[in-house]
């Protein structure tokens, strides 16, 4: 299958499949006119584990350490992870809420800033 074709199936834009290509995520052949060719039996599954992934939050440095272990029966989420794999995203998932610390108190500082000023009229 070509890329608009998976495109279309997976309702995923032609330009984030060669992303995900180039992270590694993807593979494609080629055929004799150097077009991008997807095997149409594993294509549609594997887009749809990287987009299930991606929006749990898993970084793309970490999807291709997870998919091989994914069973092609089972959700993403019914798949046990290797201890090291867990290991990482457990250091992820702490730098995020470390992030989310400072947010808050970046927001918090403008709140008071603005609620302590004065408002000009124009």
């Amino acid at each position: 299958m070509q890329i608009g074709e998976l495109a279309t199936r997976t309702d995923t834009s032609p330009r984030l499949l060669r992303y995900y290509e180039e992270q590694g995520l993807l593979h494609a052949g080629r055929d004799s006119n150097d077009y991008r060719i997807y095997d149409a039996e594993t294509a549609v599954d594997t887009v749809n584990k990287i987009r299930c992934l991606l929006g749990a939050g898993v970084p793309t440095r970490l999807i291709p350490l997870l998919l091989p272990s994914v069973d092609p029966e089972k959700s993403v989420f019914d798949t046990p992870i290797d201890p090291e794999i867990r290991t990482e995203l457990e250091g992820y998932r702490q730098r995020l809420y470390e992030r989310q610390v400072r947010v808050s108190a970046s927001l918090t500082a403008i709140d008071e800033y603005l609620d302590r000023t004065c408002t000009t009229a124009h």
